[in-house]
Order: structure tokens, then sequence, then C-alpha cells
């Protein structure tokens, strides 16, 4: 059987992606601060920024790797805050850092020995880790920093026949942008307006880019703007 190892699993990009590794006869393992809903998923619930809560489920996930034909580990789980290069303190900053980069760090370096050939590492990145706005100071500090972690794990893998990508979704209708738009339905609206499509993407729509993305090795270190087509500013 192939795993789909997805963090944040449990709403969002990440639930939809676990429906869709299921709906595909993968064993879906969801590593997240809450459960996930989709029938059949096995939930290892905990902070994974956190060495106690890698130390606890690791053992469960390794065996899942060690049994599969194919592994898709797929780092989904951020965190999101409003800040600025003026006020976002070292202590905030070490936090989100902790969460978006070091914690993939260390699934990385525990998981990827594990994985059969025919695996991808495949990382959810944003729209933000290619440029930048106001006020997203360490959330887009930390989304580039995916981008390079994806590039070079493309270069250390070579020859180990493990592919990996970033998946950049644009404005997606998911409940970590709402709550971080405060539920401005007219914001949401002027953000929704800024592709061609006049829509936010669905959840659903970037599962399938993650999806494809593991059966596609061919687009081994390359980035996937899944964004409907923003418009330039």
């Amino acid at each position: 059987m192939n795993t789909a190892i997805i963090t944040g699993a449990s709403a969002g990009i990440g639930a939809s992606a676990a429906a869709l590794f299921s709906q595909r006869n993968f064993k879906v393992i969801n590593l997240s601060r809450r459960p996930c809903d989709v029938e059949g998923v096995l939930n290892l619930c905990g902070d994974i920024a956190s060495k106690k809560t890698l130390d606890n489920i690791l053992p469960s996930v390794s065996k899942a790797v060690n049994q599969s034909k194919a592994v898709s580990l797929v780092h989904n789980a951020a965190k999101i805050r409003k800040d600025s290069v003026i006020d976002c303190s070292d202590s905030e900053l070490r936090e989100m850092l902790e969460i978006n980069v070091v914690a993939i760090n260390s699934l990385n370096r525990r998981l990827i020995p594990l994985m059969p050939t025919g695996s991808s590492v495949l990382y959810v990145g944003s729209t933000l880790s290619m440029k930048a706005v106001p006020n997203s100071f360490s959330y887009i500090l930390s989304k580039h920093a995916q981008l390079g972690m994806m590039r070079a794990t493309c270069q250390d893998l070579m020859g180990k026949s493990i592919h990996t990508a970033l998946i950049n979704p644009g404005f997606t209708d998911t409940e970590m942008l709402q709550k971080h738009l405060n539920h401005d339905t007219e914001l949401i609206k002027s953000l929704a307006k800024m592709n061609s499509f006049e829509r936010l993407a669905n959840p659903s729509e970037i599962a399938e880019c993650v999806l494809w993305a593991h059966h596609n090795p061919v687009i081994n270190g390359t980035i996937i703007e899944a964004n409907l087509g923003q418009k330039e500013s």
C-alpha cells in the first residue's frame, strides 16, 4: 500500500488532500494538533514543532513508511500572523520558524531515509513564497525558506528516485485565511477579484495539484503556481 503523510490535515487544504489521497487507496496519516474527520485517516495529534510529540508519534509513522511501496510526505501545516519587520519580536519569529520551517526539517531528517523509491516530498507554500506584501513579515520569511528547502531537497536527493515540488496556492477558501482576515467579507471579495476567475481557490483544487505532483516525478524541483492566474501588481 502507498502512504500519504500530511501535516495539518485537520482542515482546509490538508483535509482535502487527506480525502483525495484516501479515495486513491492511500493509507493517510494526519500529523496535526486536531484530528482529521476523513474516514480511515490515522490521526497522530500533537504539536509537530515539539520534539516530545515527534518522539511519541514517529515510531508509528516510521512503521507505516517501512510497510509502504511509496510515500508522499506533504508539508502542509503552517502558522500565519500579522506582523512587520518593525514589530516582529525575536520570540515570535522563532515560534513561526519552529512550525513553518524547523518542524519540516525534523520530519525530513527522520523520514526521508526510510522512504522507498517512487516517493515524494511535497511542500505546500504560498504565492508569498515568491513575493511579499505588507504586514506578513514572519509568514513571508518562512514561506521563502520553504522554497529554498524544496530546491535543496531536490539537489540532496539526486539519484534517490524521490522527487519534490513546491505547490504555491493563491488565496484559498480555508479556515486559516478566513480567520487571518477576521472574516471580513468585503476584504475577501476584493482578494477574490485579484485573479482572472474572480473567486477564491477551493481547497480541493489545491489537493488535486498535490496528488498530481506526487504521481509525476518529471516535475522534480519545480514550483507549481496554483493561484487561478493572479493579476500583476
